[in-house]
C-alpha cells in the first residue's frame, strides 16, 4: 500500500460512523468545546507531564533523537492537538491531520503500546483538571466528562487505524522486497548456469582452430538447449506474475489428462494408470490452463521416482464437482516440506525456482477449483484437484 493514495474521505466516513456507534452528537461537541477556556492554562503543564514521562521509559524515549529542541517542537505540537480537540470542529480536515498524526507516530518509531498510555495519561490528567476547577451543575460536568472521554476515544480509533495502516503497508512492502531478493537469488542461479554454457560453447566456437562440423553443431546445437533453458525460466516468471483470466468451457477430465500425458515424456520404467469413468460428467475450466496443471503435477510425479514405478491418474465425481488425483510412489515427503511445498519460491529439487506448484494452486483456483497434497516418506504423493462441474447447457471443446 502507499500511503501517498490513502482515501481520506474513506477514513472520515468509518470516523462518521464510530460517531453514531458511540452516540457521538452536536450537543457532545458542544459540551467539550465549553471546556476549552477552563482547560487552555493547564495545557501546557499536561503536556510536560507526558513528555517527562516518555523520557523515563527507555524504549518511549529512543524516539527522542533531537534533544531538547526536539522536545519543545513536540510540546508545541501536542498543545495544539489539545486545542483543536477542545475546538468542537470535527470535520474532514481535523481528521486527516488526526489520521497523519497515526502515520507519524510508525515513521518515529513510537510503538502504538506508548500512545495508548500516553492518551490514558492525558486523559486522567484532564478529567483532574475539570474536577477540580469545575464550578457548576455537577450533572453537566458528568455529561461533560462523558463526551470528552467519547471524544478520546475517537481520537484514539482515528490515530490507532493510520498507525496500523503503515505498519501494514510497511511490513508489506518488507515482506515484498524480501520476496524480489529471493526471487532475484533464485533467477540469478537458474540463468547463470545456462549462460556459463552459452558462454563456454561461443569461446570455443571462436577461438577453436579448424573445429570438425560435428563439434560446431554440438556446440551450437548445446547453446540452442541452454538459450531454450532460460528462456523457460523467465516465461515461468511471467506467468506466476500475472496468469490470464480462464476461459471456462466443459470438456471431459478424460481428454485433458491424456494430451497431458502426450506432451510429457516418460521414461521406460515408469508405469501408468488411467481410471476415469466414462459416466463422469465434464468439468468447467480453461482447458489449455489444467493441462498446464496436468502437465506439471505428471512432471513432477516422474521426477520423483528416479528409480521408476507407477503413475496414477484417477478422476471421481465428489460434492458437486470432479476429484482428480495423481498419485505417484515415489520418494515422498516429509510433514515439513508438505507445509512449504506450495509456496513460491520453495522446491525440493535441487534445481528449480519453486514456482511450478505455485503456478498450479494459482490456476487451478482461478479456475474455481481447489489443489491439497497428501504424502509419506518413501510411498509417494498424491495430488488431488476438484473442479466444479460443467451443467448440461454450453458449448464443449472437442
Amino acid at each position: 500500500m502507499n500511503t501517498a493514495i490513502v482515501n481520506i474521505d474513506e477514513v472520515y466516513r468509518r470516523f462518521q460512523e464510530l460517531q453514531v456507534w458511540v452516540g457521538w452528537t452536536e450537543e457532545s461537541a458542544r459540551r467539550v468545546a465549553a471546556t476549552a477556556e477552563l482547560l487552555e492554562p493547564h495545557l501546557r503543564t499536561l503536556v510536560n507531564e507526558v513528555h517527562a514521562e516518555i523520557l523515563r521509559h527507555p524504549n518511549a524515549r529512543k524516539v527522542i533523537t533531537g534533544g531538547q529542541a526536539q522536545i519543545n517542537y513536540l510540546t508545541e505540537t501536542l498543545i495544539s492537538w489539545l486545542r483543536e480537540l477542545l475546538s468542537g470542529r470535527y470535520d474532514g480536515e481535523y481528521v486527516a491531520r488526526h489520521w497523519r498524526i497515526g502515520r507519524r507516530h510508525v515513521e518515529i518509531g513510537l510503538e502504538q503500546v506508548y500512545i495508548n498510555a500516553t492518551m490514558s495519561q492525558l486523559r486522567l490528567g484532564l478529567m483532574r483538571v475539570l474536577y477540580t476547577s469545575w464550578q457548576g451543575d455537577p450533572k453537566e460536568l458528568q455529561d461533560t466528562i462523558c463526551s470528552l472521554n467519547k471524544l478520546l476515544d475517537l481520537d484514539l480509533a482515528i490515530i490507532e487505524d493510520a498507525y496500523q495502516y503503515e505498519y501494514a503497508a510497511r511490513l508489506q512492502r518488507n515482506e515484498r522486497l524480501a520476496v524480489i531478493g529471493q526471487m532475484a537469488g533464485g533467477v540469478a542461479h537458474e540463468l547463470r548456469n545456462p549462460l556459463n554454457v552459452v558462454k563456454t560453447s561461443v569461446y570455443y566456437l571462436l577461438n577453436a582452430r579448424n573445429p570438425s562440423a560435428e563439434k560446431k553443431t554440438e556446440h551450437l546445437q548445446r547453446i540452442e538447449k541452454h538459450v531454450v533453458l532460460a528462456d523457460n525460466v523467465i516465461t515461468t516468471l511471467s506467468n506466476f506474475a500475472k496468469l490470464p483470466v480462464p476461459n471456462r468451457a466443459p470438456f471431459t477430465i478424460e481428454q485433458c489428462l491424456r494430451k497431458a500425458l502426450d506432451t510429457t515424456p516418460l521414461p521406460e520404467n515408469i508405469q501408468v494408470r488411467i481410471d476415469c469413468p466414462p459416466t463422469l460428467p465434464p468439468v468447467l475450466a480453461d482447458f489449455g490452463q489444467l493441462h498446464i496443471v496436468f502437465a506439471n503435477l505428471i512432471r513432477n510425479a516422474v521426477e520423483a521416482m528416479p528409480e521408476g514405478g507407477r503413475l496414477t491418474l484417477t478422476a471421481r465425481a465428489s460434492g458437486g464437482g470432479i476429484e482428480v488425483a495423481v498419485e505417484d510412489t515415489g520418494v515422498g515427503m516429509t510433514a515439513e516440506q508438505l507445509g512449504q511445498i506450495m509456496e513460491p519460491l520453495y522446491s525440493t529439487k535441487a534445481r528449480g525456482l519453486g514456482l511450478g506448484l505455485s503456478i498450479v494452486r494459482a490456476i487451478v483456483e482461478k479456475n474455481g477449483g481447489s489443489l491439497r497434497v497428501a504424502s509419506e516418506p518413501g510411498r509417494g504423493s498424491t495430488f488431488t484437484v476438484f473442479l466444479q462441474a460443467a451443467k448440461n447447457e454450453g458449448r464443449q471443446i472437442s
